[in-house]
């Protein structure tokens, strides 16, 4: 029942995060950069954590009946969405601002800063980590502390692996015509999260 509670957390884990959404295309930026990765993913896996342990200790009903609280955080999730949107597609059309190599990377309090704001501002991560899998690991009694282990860990793995993996296509985004690429591409998505969140 353990084992069993553990896997199954780890694969729900997983097929919530493993998506192309906002946190997700940040670490992969910065891994891609070579720029604080260590810390990107640190921050990413230890917010998870604590979001996955509030949901199995029961917050998830909480937050659940406060929804006022989740409307808070949705305006605020949407009003960073859009700005970050704007700053990506900006950049991908100033091209004297683009560094394949990673050399004029942003500084670590300003990546902690926006990787910080990425995963607390955004209500997905509450619905998903707290509230869904926090209900899940209800389901499971005395073993519910095992499932959300396996959510953690399947965590960890995910965020190291698109950090630290991601390091791998650097060489193909050497030049600034794959960085402006890139940036359009992380834009579009975070007005297409912001749009989901506002309908």
């Amino acid at each position: 029942m353990v084992l069993n509670a553990f896997v199954t957390g780890m694969i729900t884990g997983l097929s919530l995060i493993v998506v192309i959404g906002a946190q997700n295309a940040f670490v992969l930026r910065q891994g891609i950069r070579r720029a604080h990765v260590g810390a990107v993913v640190a921050i990413c896996a230890v917010s998870d954590l604590a979001l996955i342990l509030a949901g199995v200790a029961g917050i998830g009903a909480i937050i659940d009946r406060a929804g006022w609280l989740i409307d808070v955080v949705t305006w605020l999730g949407v009003a960073f969405l859009v700005w970050y949107g704007i700053s990506s597609i900006r950049r991908a059309f100033r091209p004297e601002h683009l560094d394949a190599a990673g050399r004029t990377a942003a500084t670590l309090r300003a990546v902690i800063l926006q990787v910080l704001a990425l995963t607390w501002l955004n209500p997905h991560v509450y619905l998903d980590t707290v509230v869904l899998l926090g209900s899940i690991a209800q389901t499971h009694g005395d073993d519910r502390w095992w499932f959300g282990a396996g959510a953690s860990v399947g965590s960890i793995v995910w965020f190291s692996s698109l950090g630290f993996g991601a390091t791998r296509l650097a060489p193909l985004l050497a030049r600034p015509r794959a960085w402006q690429v890139l940036d359009l591409v992380i834009g579009l998505v975070m007005f297409v999260i912001a749009a989901s969140l506002v309908w």
